[in-house]
């Protein structure tokens, strides 16, 4: 049953994926996060919309709270950098993880370019000094692929045959001078499925500014793997550099648009 848990959270989280690939080419006025998949042990960062007009630069903080087998804890921490100008292009990275007693910056893996006026993306990896790029073969317009729990209503559990969900509406507070709406799911999984012979309860929680179409705050606990929070800090609401969305100069570039 655990095996059929962990493929049913990778689908979902595939789902979540084609819901960001498909949301690009789509007018990105009304463009909301897609909903926060879940994850065991590690999270990504979140999704910055292709909107035009609300520029802004920000810092990612993303930790890692994990039950070892012995009961200690290991943390893990990160920070990536996004941004998103006046266009609508998004620019996001991806650093190594770290021990916390461990100073100095993370380690740079990938950068995440994205134009939303010419759907051209750009994967810049720094280690090969390799920027890899696709363009959208088609102007038409496509729907949004929306990727949520169905049925819930607040604080009403959806029963399902190994698993029940319950959504709660948090109400509003103040995060980095924007106004955001929380909302918690909470999952309770059987004993048959959660693989430790009890029910298991995992939360998602998600605190989203309309104002900046941006998840501000994401934290998943599940009691077999620990706490995983993204927090978006220092933001700043000014135009970013236009070279953070450029190929760096050195960098071999990969055309790998399909033939139509």
């Amino acid at each position: 049953m655990v095996r059929q848990l962990l493929k049913s959270i990778a689908s979902l989280a595939a789902v979540a994926v084609l819901a960001c690939s498909v949301g690009f080419s789509q007018d990105t006025s009304n463009l909301r996060p897609p909903p926060y998949p879940g994850v065991l042990v590690r999270m990504q960062g979140v999704y910055v919309t292709p909107v035009a007009g609300v520029p802004l630069t920000a810092a990612v903080q993303l930790e890692s709270k994990q039950t070892l087998p012995d009961g200690t804890t290991e943390v893990k921490k990160t920070v990536n950098n996004i941004a998103r100008d006046l266009q609508g292009r998004i620019y996001n990275e991806r650093r190594k993880w770290m021990n916390p007693a461990v100073g100095g910056a993370p380690l740079l893996l990938s950068v995440h370019v994205y134009d939303p006026v010419t759907g051209l993306n750009i994967f810049l990896d720094p280690a090969t000094r390799i920027a890899r790029q696709t363009a959208r073969l088609t102007r038409e317009p496509t729907q949004e692929v929306v990727v949520a729990p169905q049925g819930a209503k607040s604080g009403t559990p959806v029963a399902g045959r190994e698993m029940r969900v319950t959504e709660e509406d948090l109400g509003t507070q103040d995060m980095e001078s924007v106004s955001v709406h929380g909302n918690r799911t909470s999952k309770t999984i059987s004993a048959e499925a959660s693989g430790t012979g009890k029910p298991v309860v995992v939360t998602d929680e998600y605190w989203y500014s309309e104002e900046l179409h941006l998840n501000m705050l994401v934290k998943h606990t599940d009691p077999r793997t620990g706490e995983q929070t993204v927090t978006v800090t220092h933001v700043e609401r000014n135009e970013p550099s236009s070279a953070m969305f450029q190929i760096p100069a050195g960098y071999k570039v990969v055309d790998e648009t399909p033939e139509k």
